[in-house]
């Protein structure tokens, strides 16, 4: 069991460097729960490794069923640390963090922020990040909304779990008092969830959210007659994750007014700059040309509903 609980606290500190190493960026400018995780994790590590290199008499039935017992729940804190490992945001979402003449980006340890330089125009969107995606990921694809005048908050969620940040949108409205027409998207597993925000908080419950932005996704249940704000579902031909048989399966679940745009050739991955990702179907157009089709129909449909008919 000694040579078991060794094995298992060097193979938590070799996750804890492969992740600092492989998604530095997000474990920094991510949640602070996962850096928290590692931190842990690697405490947790070191004083096991000091208690198991003592000397030790012999064991009893009852320390070694204990023993037993305290490395399963080990093994499985390394095995989530592993699985749980962020995908960093890459170029060219991290040179769109940059603030210029027309956009002002503010980062904190809940979310990233794009406004509009010159002051906004009273509308919002805030954004739910797909499963394990940083939210810088999104600046690209996201930073036009910002540039036509809207401003935009990218939630980070607590171990990049977009069920952890249900109470995003209540935060970002008080942290923006001056917004009164909401927009909330997601992508992915961000998507699911953001369609929860917009059902519980659109005309029909009382809220100000007036729009629900879908990228590669679909809701959990069914709201087609519950959902009063108008959606956009933005999707990709050649997606190995949210397929397109999903998206269509999903129109049953949405309002018959909502839209349905199709990016062909463009995958999961290409809602946001962070890489790869495993299940994905292979793209057939390039991400630059997939990223200006989204940002152009994400554009276009916040402004539509950025003034109010009449």
């Amino acid at each position: 069991m000694v040579w078991i609980g060794r094995g298992l606290s060097v193979a938590a500190l070799a996750v804890v460097a492969w992740a600092c190493l492989t998604s530095w960026g997000a474990v920094v400018h991510g949640s602070p729960v996962y850096a928290a995780m590692l931190v842990l994790t690697v405490i947790l590590a070191v004083v096991s490794l000091v208690r198991l290199a003592r000397p030790r008499g012999e064991r009893s039935a009852a320390r070694l069923v204990g023993s037993v017992v305290s490395i399963v729940p080990w093994a499985l804190w390394i095995v989530a640390v592993w699985w749980l490992r962020p995908f960093s945001a890459v170029e060219p979402a991290i040179a769109a963090m940059q603030s210029d003449a027309r956009v002002t980006v503010t980062e904190s340890w809940s979310d990233v922020t794009l406004a509009p330089a010159e002051g906004g125009d009273g509308t919002a969107v805030l954004f739910q990040p797909g499963a394990k995606v940083e939210a810088r990921a999104y600046a690209a694809v996201l930073r036009p909304l910002a540039e036509a005048g809207h401003t935009v908050v990218i939630v980070k969620q607590p171990l990049g779990i977009a069920f952890f940040s249900l109470g995003a949108l209540s935060s970002a409205q008080s942290a923006h008092p001056e917004i009164s027409r909401w927009i909330v998207g997601g992508h992915s597993l961000g998507g699911t969830v953001a369609a929860i925000e917009a059902d519980d908080n659109d005309s029909a419950s009382g809220g100000d959210v007036v729009g629900l932005l879908l990228y590669a996704s679909y809701p959990a249940s069914n709201m087609s007659t519950t959902l009063t704000a108008d959606v956009l579902s933005i999707s990709g031909s050649d997606d190995g994750l949210a397929t397109p048989a999903d998206i269509d399966a999903s129109k049953a679940d949405l309002p018959a007014s909502a839209q349905f745009v199709v990016i062909d050739g463009a995958v999961h991955s290409y809602f946001g700059d962070y890489g790869p990702q495993p299940g994905d179907g292979t793209p057939t157009i390039s991400q630059q040309d997939a990223r200006q089709q989204i940002s152009f129909q994400s554009v276009g449909f916040v402004g539509r509903l950025a003034t109010p008919a009449g």
